[in-house]
């Protein structure tokens, strides 16, 4: 099969790879209908994350189900799946709890940019739809796999709801889809911060109501204007910096909530400062399993349009392309075609 490998940092090809197979009895191997390129892609990409030689690259996948292992009863070849980025069981404790992302047995199924994926756990992985969907809602589907249950989780994670504002530090696909998550929750007022007219725009389709430009400092004093010298109720951060961590903590009114997703990078929290804050926080690898039947049906019954963030479609032999456009921000997030 044909797939995309990061040699070293700005440096992708897609070559000839080794079919994956069924290695264990609860394992799955899909066809990929699509894949993507992901923001945390870039961090190795950029060469801030270190690789340990060639890897194949990719952890968002949607696709059909060519074959499954002994032990596999509920996932079936021909259906149609959508899986999340970590692989869990679905039954243990922390599953049951609702944190699938750090089942006691999770694994990560990487390689998939690529045309075909294997996916261990299939049982308590993958969610089916009810039937083979048509194409124009693939990228929706494939969106519920990392980026929308990612920003979904923020919102939760944030408490956006009925009454609240929601402020989101990040206009990147995963922020962009947590200020559609804070209005599907109910949020009365979502600010949205970007300096990205494109970006704005989409936030405002998904329901911000106010767009602030401004950063760091000034940014939260925007916010603060905003919200009567309080802060929000809820700030999901979703970039994964020093500075948007801060931000997204001194922009959150006492007593709030931060939901924070982006994978983070040298964070350092002051510990006197959050102590006095009186403020929440929650987050790390969403537990996307929890959230995917629901969004599923979301995205069936047309009720949300995640696949919006895609506003780059390139075939899987141009993914050097489409991690060079994402990485010099011409694109907001690039879906490849195997």
């Amino acid at each position: 099969m044909r797939g995309a490998v990061m040699h070293a940092p700005g440096d992708v090809r897609v070559e000839n790879l080794e079919d994956p197979r069924i290695e264990r009895p609860t394992d799955a191997i899909i066809r990929l209908s699509a894949t993507c390129v992901c923001g945390s892609d870039l961090w190795p990409y950029r060469g801030v994350d270190k690789l340990e030689g060639p890897t194949p690259m990719g952890h968002e996948y949607a696709g059909v189900v060519e074959e499954v292992g002994s032990e596999v009863t509920g996932i079936k070849p021909g259906q149609f799946v959508v899986g999340s980025f970590f692989a869990s069981d679905n039954t243990c404790e922390i599953c049951r709890a609702g944190y699938q992302s750090s089942c006691i047995h999770r694994e990560g199924p990487r390689g998939a940019q690529a045309e075909y994926l294997r996916v261990p756990l299939a049982d308590g992985t993958l969610v089916a739809t009810p039937e083979v969907p048509p194409a124009d809602l693939v990228p929706g589907y494939l969106a519920a796999s990392d980026v929308l249950g990612t920003g979904w989780f923020g919102a939760v994670a944030a408490e956006a709801g009925p009454g609240k504002t929601v402020a989101v530090v990040g206009d990147g696909a995963v922020g962009l889809l947590a200020v559609l998550a804070a209005k599907q929750l109910g949020a009365e007022r979502i600010i949205a911060m970007s300096r990205h007219e494109p970006r704005q725009k989409l936030a405002r389709e998904y329901g911000a109501t106010d767009i602030v430009t401004e950063r760091g400092d000034e940014g939260i004093a925007r916010i603060k204007d905003l919200t009567d010298g309080l802060g929000a109720h809820s700030v999901v951060e979703a970039v994964g910096t020093q500075e948007s961590m801060m931000q997204a903590i001194h922009s959150t009114r006492p007593g709030g909530h931060v939901g924070y997703v982006g994978v983070a990078h040298e964070v350092s929290l002051p510990g006197m400062e959050l102590f006095f804050s009186h403020v929440h926080l929650h987050g790390g690898p969403a537990p996307v399993r929890r959230f995917l039947p629901e969004l599923m049906g979301l995205i069936g019954e047309r009720t949300i349009d995640p696949g919006k963030v895609f506003d780059l479609d390139l075939p899987l032999q141009e993914a050097a392309e489409g991690y060079r456009a994402m990485d010099e921000r011409r694109a907001i997030k690039t879906l490849l075609r195997p």
